[in-house]
Formats: C-alpha cells, structure tokens, sequence
C-alpha cells in the first residue's frame, strides 16, 4: 500500500526512508507503518544497496504512536496477533543486507524510538530528545527497545526511562551510547550521508559479515525480548489494571489498582 507518509528512494547505493508527516511531528499511524513494512521489505530484497539512511521531514524524526490511534484496532484479530504483526514487520531490519543509519531529530518517542534502537547506527541533533513514555498509557515496551537500551546503558538507566518517561537529552544518550554522534541540526543530513557513502564504499561481503558478527552478540537477546514482549503485552492489554487505568481516565478520577 504506498503511501507519501513514509518515503523510499534511491541515490546510488544509498536507500534513504523519509518519515513525512511533519504536521504531525512524524507521529506513527496504521498507515505510516504499512509503508514502513512495505519498504523494509523491499530492502530486504535489494541486495545492491549498500548503506540505507532513515531521516524525516520536519521538527522531530517521530514523536511516537499517533494519540489518535492509540488502542483503537483497525483489524478484526486477537491482540497477540495484532502485536505480533507489528514486530515482524520490524524484525526485517534485522534480515537486511546493508546497514541503517538514523538521523535523528527532535523528538524520538515510544515505539519510534525502539525502532530506531533496533538499527545499525544512530547520530542525533543537537537538542534531541528521547522518552519511552509507555507505562504512562499503561502498556510496555514491546518493539525491543528494553533489551537494546539494557545492552547499551545498563539495568539501571534503563529501568530509569521505562518505570518513569523521562526524557532522555542528546549529551546523555551519546554519554550512554544509544547514539555515536551528536551533531549541530544543520549537520545531521550531512554527516548522515557522509556516513553513508563510506559504508557503501567498503567491500559488501565485509560489511555484510561485520553486521552478521554483531547480530550474533546482540541480535538474538533482542529478537526473545520481542517475542516474550508480545506475551506480556498481550497479558497487560487483558489486565485489571489497564481496563482501571482507562476507565479512570474515562471518568476523571483517581484509579484504583489491584495489582493484577
């Protein structure tokens, strides 16, 4: 299903993604993320691309799951499903040939940011920030982003960000390693490409093995997280808890948890 709200195209041996919704600070809705899924899938079959950048169009590269669309299931199937389709779509980043580079911008929110976590490499902007703002909604993270950030900042720093979504500032996440680089905004494309082209210009099968060795050290501890998230997430949507947190919201009142 094509769609102008997330972009692929070709320069060369480079692919770029473009998220373009920037009315919306490129927040993620059903239809954004079938084009995301479409194009990663379309990558994983493109073996003459070397090095793929994603960036976006706009003030952030996205802010999250659009509000709009939060809990609201356009597809008649079970949540386990509903969950499971989602992480396969982004478990392609995994299987692909060539390394992705983010170029963040902004805000880089929930969902948006375990995405980008689950990539090759990521440089930020000046004044970029970072929160996993899940257990506010009364879910949890569920795309790998806890096993990814627990492999970069540690139990600690990460239980940090999930128990509470705080934001993350850009000199911290580059102190922690959740990016490599910290760049002035006017750049972030620059850098990204340069990046990019000398990715490309190194031989194909060495990256290729390069990427292969990480994703032996730290791919699968990424692809369990996923699938158990799906799991848990699946039991928190049929909990007590989050149908109290609803109603309360609902009924503008203090909730009453029972801790099950």
């Amino acid at each position: 299903m094509p769609t102008d709200l997330i972009t692929l195209e070709y320069d060369g041996p480079v692919a770029i993604i473009t998220n373009n919704r920037p009315e919306k600070h490129n927040a993620a809705n059903d239809e954004m993320d079938a084009g995301l899924w479409e194009i990663l899938e379309e990558l994983r079959g493109n073996a003459d691309v070397r090095a793929v950048i994603w960036r976006a169009n706009g003030k952030s590269w996205s802010s999250g799951r659009d509000v709009g669309q939060i809990g609201v299931r356009t597809e008649d199937i079970d949540n386990l499903s509903f969950i499971e389709h989602g992480q396969a779509g982004i478990k392609n980043v995994f299987a692909l040939h060539a390394p992705i580079l983010c170029a963040l911008k902004g805000w880089v929110i929930g969902g948006s940011f375990e995405r980008a976590l689950c990539t090759d490499i990521r440089i930020a902007a000046e004044g970029t920030r970072f929160m996993l703002p899940e257990v506010k909604h009364g879910v949890i993270t569920d795309s790998g982003g806890m096993a990814r950030l627990f492999q970069m900042c540690g139990h600690g720093v990460t239980m940090d960000l999930i128990l509470t979504g705080r934001s993350m500032e850009a000199d911290e996440a580059l102190r922690h390693g959740v990016v490599s680089r910290v760049v002035p905004e006017d750049e972030l494309e620059s850098t990204a490409r340069e990046m990019a082209e000398q990715m490309a210009s190194c031989p194909a099968f060495t990256v290729k093995m390069s990427r292969r060795n990480m994703g032996l050290l730290a791919d699968d501890e990424v692809i369990r997280s996923i699938d158990e998230e799906a799991t848990t997430q699946t039991l928190v949507f049929a909990s007590d808890d989050y149908a109290e947190m609803k109603a309360s919201r609902a009924e503008d009142r203090k909730p009453t948890y029972r801790r099950r």
